[in-house]
């Protein structure tokens, strides 16, 4: 068994989206099921990366295929709460990015899930890693923090 993680505070996180939970994302056991954290990661960072202009998903030259991904669940969270999603990129590579994410319950500091995922950028058409676009780097540098 791996060391108990020390999880980061939402002040950590450079950049928080508000994701609302859904009807449909509760289970059985009424709380969220642990497969709607990773629908809340993606949402949060596809949403700052879509806001912040640095990714047209349908017509842009690349998009972010995800490689890699992982979460530590520390609480769990019921429809209808209001998740705010922490986001920080802790890794910018020639066409690869790791991103953290801390999810919180609105107004708390502690988070109820960490999870982390990476995208390799890739030619829209050919499907190939290429080089990470200029506006694309330099967005995800204004949230990028030391691992």
């Amino acid at each position: 068994m791996s060391e108990k993680p020390t999880p980061r505070a939402q002040s950590a996180y450079h950049h928080i989206v508000d994701v609302p939970t859904r009807w449909m994302d509760n289970d059985i056991y009424g709380h969220v099921n642990n497969v709607h954290y990773y629908s809340y990661f993606d949402t949060a960072v596809n949403s700052f990366l879509i806001v912040g202009g640095a990714l047209d998903i349908h017509g842009g030259p690349v998009i972010g295929l995800v490689v890699e991904t992982g979460c530590k669940y520390f609480a769990p969270l019921a429809f209808p709460e209001t998740v705010q999603a922490g986001i920080a990129v802790t890794r910018i590579g020639t066409s690869s990015v790791r991103y953290e994410i801390g999810l919180f319950r609105k107004g708390e500091d502690q988070p109820v899930a960490e999870g982390f995922f990476v995208h390799v950028y890739v030619d829209s058409t050919s499907r190939r890693p290429t080089s990470l676009p200029t506006e694309l780097r330099a967005l995800l540098e204004t949230i990028q923090i030391s691992a």
